[in-house]
């Protein structure tokens, strides 16, 4: 509920009244009396508030607006110019969505539409063809990026509109209703005066009958007035009025005048005892809680505008951001627009053309597969090596560990304890990549003899980001992920989901989110099981040094969420998300599932 469900908001265009005629009015006749509290305004407001503060509110605040004469007017100003800035920044993201919209539309379109016309057309073939598509692609990411960007500047537009619209509104219901409050205090002391007029001209009256009847002339008392205005004229008309009247007329008369003077002491009474309670009702109760409904309808508007101004500036860099990544990935498993057109082979292309007329990609060098042996024919293998025959990369994992007869796959091992000894305390740690050339050279040395590569060398053990890239393409190169595909159980929302990702979002209760990931993780094959508990132990000895190395639980997520879940099926970044938080998760809740009591003893 908004604050101004709770009240009526009000505002006033004209300055209250004087400080000091807060303090005190006109002083009653019995100055001892104590004066009850009265709702004299029960027309106008007569239902008891709630609070409408919360804790945190500065009360010095609201006592110094309330010492203000203008205090009501002043804070409707001030809303009226918040108003008219979260209006213009509400107008500004919308043009801005606009132009992002039409940017990323035709973006979007023109990459769509050439790549079509490309393939209907006699262009090159080969490498060139390849890094073309490659290249539109890479513009209708950008082009997707800006679009959503187009969308969330929209939705925070309306947002501000929205806050533009109530704030706007409630500032017209406060001000009518302060406009009341002043307006029924200002005609109570208006009686006031009334009464007050009225008593003092019966009681002229009076004092002239009584000169009148103690036989005072009307010459002398009109002489002895004369100076007295408004008085003495009274005194006049009374000597005219009785001039000739006998004793027992003027006793009657003066009965008369004494009785009107008493109704008319009893009324003006009355009426300083009903505007007293009155300026109390408003100025001890009333114009304390507008106030703080103004100030508070003021700062909603204020820290909203700003919020939003804050959401902007972050949405907008990491649009930049993500367009910069985008051309430059930080990743190994893609590549930017730089390194695709690079990828352009002009002289291959021309030999081979008599040759082939279809292009392919190279198939992979997979362990048993018709192109291993073939590519690996050298007599000493790559970089002097001789090949083992032992290949660990792009091999079924459950075939590895059954060949070497191991727990947890030798590679794994070998990389989880060089990282810990030389990188542990290195900032990014599998966040920063290595050099392409020295991944690749490392990744060959260790698929030709694992076993003989020294990871304590210099060569590596300087450059720890190179085996922290080898170890996460080693995952990502497994042709069935780490979290296999092969659990599915009840309905998939994703492509080719896995089972623990399903088991992730299929429930909203976070505790109930961790006990069916670690019901899925115990339904692993034991190879999946195994290594998968042996690397999140050696994650979590790295978060245990996110002070130093800056790879917090949330971080280490983002950069194998992807890796061990993998990206077939299409899933999108709805799916990544997932997959990020499932292995944040599992990796916050380790101890819980992978260690049992007698481990941890």
């Amino acid at each position: 509920m908004r604050l101004w469900d709770l009240v009526w908001p009000v505002e006033s265009s004209t300055c209250s009244t004087d400080s000091e005629g807060r303090s005190a009015f006109l002083t009653p006749f019995n100055e001892g009396n104590s004066l009850e509290r009265r709702d004299t305004l029960a027309t106008i407001h007569s239902v008891e508030q709630p609070s409408l503060v919360e804790p945190g509110f500065d009360e010095n605040v609201l006592r110094q607006l309330c010492d203000l004469d203008c205090s009501v007017p002043l804070l409707l100003d001030r809303i009226k110019q918040s108003v008219v800035s979260c209006r213009e920044a509400s107008i500004f993201f919308k043009k801005r969505a606009l132009i992002e919209e039409e940017y990323g539309k035709t973006l979007q379109k023109l990459a769509r539409s050439t790549a079509e016309v490309y393939a209907l057309n006699d262009g090159k073939a080969g490498s060139f063809v390849d890094a073309w598509m490659n290249t539109m692609k890479i513009h209708e990411a950008m082009a997707e990026n800006r679009l959503r960007f187009a969308q969330r500047l929209n939705e925070m537009s309306e947002e501000l509109a929205t806050i533009v619209k109530e704030v706007d509104k409630n500032r017209k219901q406060t001000k009518d209703l302060a406009t009341r409050y002043e307006r029924a205090l200002q005609d109570s002391e208006a009686a006031t005066d009334k009464c007050k007029n009225r008593l003092d001209v019966t009681s002229e009256e009076l004092e002239r009958l009584l000169l009148q009847k103690e036989g005072e002339s009307y010459k002398d008392t009109a002489v002895k007035a004369q100076t007295g205005g408004k008085r003495a004229i009274g005194k006049a008309v009374g000597g005219l009025l009785l001039k000739g009247k006998n004793v027992g007329n003027i006793q009657r008369q003066e009965d008369d005048v004494r009785t009107r003077v008493s109704n008319a002491s009893d009324q003006y009474r009355k009426a300083v005892t009903d505007t007293q309670a009155m300026r109390q009702e408003y100025f001890n109760f009333q114009l304390p809680r507008i106030l703080r409904a103004l100030k508070e309808c003021a700062d909603e508007v204020d820290l909203g505008t700003q919020y939003h101004l804050t959401r902007y500036a972050f949405l907008f860099e990491s649009i930049v951001l993500s367009d910069g990544s985008t051309l430059v990935p930080t990743t190994d498993d893609t590549v930017g627009l730089k390194a695709t057109i690079e990828t352009i082979d002009n002289r291959g292309d021309f030999q081979n053309k008599t040759i082939r007329k279809k292009w392919y990609v190279p198939s992979v060098s997979v362990f048993g597969g018709p192109n291993y042996a073939a590519q690996n024919a050298a007599p000493n293998g790559i970089y002097g090596l001789q090949d083992k025959g032992k290949p660990t990369f792009a091999v079924d994992l459950a075939m590895q560990m059954t060949r070497d007869n191991a727990e947890v796959p030798p590679i794994v091992l070998k990389c989880s304890q060089a990282i810990e000894k030389y990188g542990i305390n290195s900032q990014g740690v599998y966040r920063v990549s290595g050099m392409t050339s020295k991944v690749l050279n490392l990744k060959q040395r260790l698929d030709k003899d694992l076993g003989s590569v020294d990871l304590d060398a210099p060569e590596w053990s300087s450059d720890i980001n190179t085996v922290c890239s080898v170890l996460k393409m080693w995952f990502r190169d497994l042709p069935d992920p780490l979290m296999t595909r092969h659990l599915h159980q009840g309905p998939i929302p994703f492509p080719a989901a896995p089972a623990l990702l399903t088991a992730y979002v299929e429930v909203d209760n976070e505790r109930l989110k961790q006990i069916r990931l670690h019901e899925r993780v115990n339904d692993l094959p034991d190879p999946n099981y195994s290594t998968l508990k042996y690397f999140f132990g050696h994650l979590h000895r790295i978060t245990q040094n996110s002070e130093v190395n800056n790879m917090s639980i949330t971080n280490l997520a983002i950069v194998f969420g992807p890796t061990l879940f993998g990206q077939e099926g299409g899933g999108g970044m709805a799916d990544t998300v997932h997959q990020n938080h499932a292995v944040e998760t599992i990796l916050k809740h380790y101890t819980d599932i992978f260690i049992d009591e007698n481990d941890a003893t």
